[in-house]
């Protein structure tokens, strides 16, 4: 079960279709769905899980807490939506676009893929994209 919690002044625009994407990405990669909770919250939230979970003392865009039992995807994804917010303008996209890809980027950890190296980050960005044109 995909769920949507809100620790700022933020809504998802259609929870059902980002969800059942979600779903849809988690079945493609041959696991299986559990318990994934997405949490958007700001940056302050975001920076103060970094600085006691992870002890980087950072801003990011999204942390995730991997749960998952073998193929049985669980987990909480918390997403800072003013570093989407920054980061779309950096990378020069549309704000709903980046939060796209880090909604499903979050999932695609939990599906094995990693983003350490350059070879990793660029099989997860190949995934971001798939699943992005599969979405539109």
């Amino acid at each position: 079960m995909i769920s949507f919690n809100y620790e700022t002044n933020f809504k998802l625009d259609d929870e059902t279709k980002v969800s059942e994407w979600i779903s849809n990405t988690i079945s493609n990669e041959k696991c299986n769905e559990g318990e994934i909770n997405y949490i958007f919250c700001d940056d302050d939230y975001l920076h103060q899980l970094n600085v006691q979970f992870l002890e980087h003392d950072t801003l990011t865009d999204i942390i995730s807490f991997d749960y998952s039992i073998g193929k049985e995807l669980h987990g909480d994804i918390y997403v800072s939506i003013e570093r989407v917010a920054d980061n779309a303008k950096d990378f020069k996209v549309d704000v709903s676009e980046e939060l796209k890809r880090v909604i499903i980027h979050g999932v695609l950890h939990y599906c094995g893929y990693k983003d350490k190296t350059d070879d990793d980050a660029k099989l997860m960005r190949e995934k971001e994209d798939y699943y992005l044109n599969a979405l539109n």
